[in-house]
């Protein structure tokens, strides 16, 4: 027996293609959530299949005690396709490692244990992770060991007023929130937070697990704050397209020593050779640049429906409140229109698409959205 503790649907997917899902019984599914915005390129990218199947004919695994040189390609196609050029790589497994690494290298860095951190954040499941994550729900006793302030997103002012203290290893702060309900991290709020770090030696780590991979119509959503530099960026999710791998980019103004950080599955070969077929997908197909072009169109069509309360988000991440609960209004959009969706926060409708979604599963999203809203807010059965 499984334990149980996924609300699963009544969905048993058996093969998948591009942002379509196929499930035992033979429906086709429009896939409008992504896995939790794992899937970047779309499932079984042709490209990727072949990478992937002829890296394994090689060699799939071994640990980090010998040379891979796939590791070094991956950390300088990052570095340039990225932008984020004077950053070193530090490869694991999942986000919630990722952001558990990024905050004890914080806590190396400065030799001090307080973290900052928002409200409605959600950072992992790990003991310092979930520490950070404003989630009471997955919090076990043993998690508030960990001392951890939390402030409102976009509070520059209490932020400020926190880290002059001189107490903090670090602030971590999402891109945009996900599991929060898909709200933006503003341009004033990381500038004031950059100041404020560079002022008393504390570590800025962005969180981009969910947000970054070009979601948001950037490579990371905190590039849409002109002239942000974190010291640690956190990334996983999109970054293996369904294969777990995941990272942190580090300023090279913090030093490593042996031992600081370690991982026995994480950087290995399939991992990635994953990760480097989605950045090949990225730009031979310009998909940042979609994601931010077709982002827009969405947004702002479904901001025009009736019922709708408000849309947030950037590029294809994107939150939409309705005047219909999300958990009825995801059912009619499964039941009468095969189209998987996500949700977060209270009540808002997530979209997480593969960054391939074309333009016509873009208006079969929106057609049906309008109809599955029309049909719940006249009460049709």
């Amino acid at each position: 027996m499984l334990f149980d503790v996924y609300d699963l649907m009544d969905i048993e997917p058996v093969e998948a293609d591009g942002c379509r899902i196929t499930d035992k019984r033979g429906d086709r599914y429009l896939d409008f959530y992504g896995g939790h915005a794992v899937i970047s390129i779309g499932h079984s990218h042709p490209l990727y299949v072949e990478r992937m199947e002829r890296q394994l004919r090689k060699i799939g695994f071994y640990s980090n005690s010998v040379i891979n040189p796939l590791q070094e390609e991956l950390a300088e196609r990052l570095s340039s396709l990225s932008s984020c050029p004077g950053y070193n790589l530090f490869l694991c497994n999942s986000g919630a490692e990722a952001n558990e690494n990024a905050l004890k290298l914080a806590s190396f860095v400065t030799g001090r244990s307080k973290i900052l951190a928002c409200k409605s954040s959600f950072h992992g499941r790990t003991s310092a992770a979930v520490a950070v994550t404003d989630q009471p729900a997955i919090q076990a006793p043993l998690n508030g060991v960990h001392p951890v302030t939390f402030i409102h997103l976009n509070d520059a002012e209490a932020a400020t007023a926190a880290l002059l203290s001189r107490e903090y290893a670090a602030v971590i702060v999402e891109g945009i929130q996900g599991v929060g309900g898909i709200r933006v991290a503003d341009a004033n709020f990381l500038a004031a937070i950059r100041r404020a770090c560079d002022a008393t030696g504390t570590c800025l780590i962005l969180d981009e697990v969910q947000s970054g991979y070009g979601r948001s119509g950037k490579f990371f959503a905190f590039q849409h704050a002109p002239g942000i530099s974190p010291d640690i960026i956190s990334m996983a999710k999109g970054m293996g397209n369904g294969f777990p791998v995941a990272g942190i980019l580090i300023r090279d103004t913090i030093q490593a020593r042996k031992g600081m950080l370690g991982t026995t599955f994480g950087g290995n070969y399939l991992a990635c050779t994953a990760a480097l077929a989605v950045l090949e997908v990225m730009e031979k197909e310009r998909l940042v640049e979609r994601a931010a072009l077709l982002g827009e169109r969405l947004i702002t069509t479904l901001q025009g429906e009736e019922g709708v309360i408000e849309v947030r988000g950037r590029g294809l991440m994107i939150g939409v409140d309705t005047d219909i609960p999300h958990a009825i209004l995801r059912r009619r959009l499964l039941r009468d229109h095969r189209v998987l969706t996500g949700y977060s926060g209270k009540n808002t409708l997530r979209l997480l698409p593969p960054l391939v979604v074309t333009d016509e599963e873009a208006d079969l999203l929106l057609s049906a959205f309008a109809a599955s809203l029309a049909s719940e807010r006249g009460g049709d059965a």
